[in-house]
């Protein structure tokens, strides 16, 4: 698991590469666990995630409840068919902001912002 982190602007860009399964779950919310401040802009880039276990699936909904509760937004770039679409059946994808790419994902906040 590969986490590669970047701030464009005032937004986190978050990088994963690799899959997210219980192994890697834990030092992924590690990481980007404390980026989730007041107000946090944070684009999570999931291109390179093959596949995303339930352990995953709950470090994202973790990550949502924490941004949230400090006003901050989140956005997912880049899921993969069976991510996105285990993210559908488990409603999961109704807590998210989802964009098909970085470029359409730095557009969310930039539009919420005026």
């Amino acid at each position: 698991m590969n986490i590669e982190i970047q701030t464009v602007g005032d937004i986190q860009v978050i990088a994963l590469a690799g899959d997210v399964d219980a192994n890697t779950a834990p030092k992924v919310q590690q990481e980007i666990l404390p980026l989730a401040l007041p107000q946090s802009k944070i684009l999570l880039n999931l291109t390179n995630v093959p596949y995303m276990s339930s352990a995953g699936l709950r470090m994202l909904l973790s990550l949502y409840r924490q941004t949230t509760a400090k006003q901050g937004q989140l956005v997912l770039v880049g899921l993969g068919q069976d991510i996105r679409r285990t993210m559908a059946v488990t409603g999961f994808l109704n807590f998210f902001t989802t964009c098909d790419s970085l470029e359409l994902g730095l557009t969310v906040f930039k539009r919420e912002n005026h």
